[in-house]
């Protein structure tokens, strides 16, 4: 009879065992349901993704991400990496999505998808404002830009010869070029606009050339849903409409950089 009473006792605690374990799964089911972007961005790109004086993660990508999940019912988690190993977040699923000036190219096309463009800008060489050799963007050859690697800017100091210095981001390059230690960088006018606006005693100018104009949207893997990325490109366009996207651009540029 104990025997008996014994084999019913540790059946029922089985259950039970079973039963909490089930709850368990429930629960990371249900926490993996939420509407969350995980989003992976620099934070060290003013005026796009940098941190204030106070340390807050802001910057011109960093609302149009939340205006886009908001509109969406999106919360949104933002996770900071280097520029050079931000894709391969992207590949391993670190990420859902990428926020930070990326220009569409036929390369990534290629690899990613991508939203509708959100940003319109063009690229411009910057150089010390004691600098006499460069006047052209064909004569960086064999001079020394200051870029991230992977960047289209990147790509365009490569085709016109130059040798490449590695760096994180805008500021850093501006900081080199001052100091002699790179004769210029290949960057996006909007970046160049908002560090003279903050620093108008910067020893530098800009030098306008035969760049293409870059669209900038949100990357996504090849992996992700269509439905998700139509969802993204319906909220810009209801941004768009009703002035939020004009809005966040004229509060860090001065003006709407969401169209041509």
């Amino acid at each position: 009879m104990k025997k008996i009473l014994l084999a019913v006792f540790t059946l029922v605690i089985a259950v039970a065992l079973a039963a909490c374990g089930n709850g368990s799964n429930d629960k990371k089911s249900s926490d993996k349901d939420d509407k969350t972007f995980v989003v992976g961005t620099e934070g060290t790109y003013a005026p796009f993704t940098f941190h204030d004086k106070e340390g807050k993660l802001t910057g011109y990508d960093i609302d149009v991400t939340k205006a886009v999940a908001k509109e969406m019912g999106y919360k949104v988690k933002f996770k900071e990496t280097q520029w050079d190993s931000m894709f391969a977040g992207l590949d391993s699923g670190r990420f859902d999505v990428i926020a930070n000036q990326v220009g569409i190219n036929k390369e990534r096309e290629q690899k990613y998808k991508f939203s509708k463009p959100y940003t319109f800008s063009k690229g411009v060489l910057v150089v010390n404002k004691d600098n006499t050799d460069i006047k052209s963007f064909d004569d960086v050859k064999g001079k020394k830009m200051a870029q991230t690697f992977t960047s289209n800017f990147g790509e365009l100091a490569k085709k016109k010869g130059a040798e490449l210095v590695k760096v994180d981001g805008f500021n850093q390059s501006v900081d080199l070029i001052q100091s002699h230690r790179a004769d210029g960088t290949f960057n996006d006018n909007l970046s160049y606009l908002d560090y003279i606006k903050q620093k108008p005693n910067a020893k530098i100018k800009v030098i306008e050339g035969n760049a293409e104009k870059s669209k900038t949207a949100f990357t996504f893997s090849k992996k992700t849903d269509d439905k998700t990325i139509k969802e993204v490109n319906k909220a810009l366009d209801k941004l768009e409409k009703n002035g939020e996207l004009a809005k966040i651009g004229k509060k860090w540029f001065g003006q709407d950089v969401s169209k041509p």
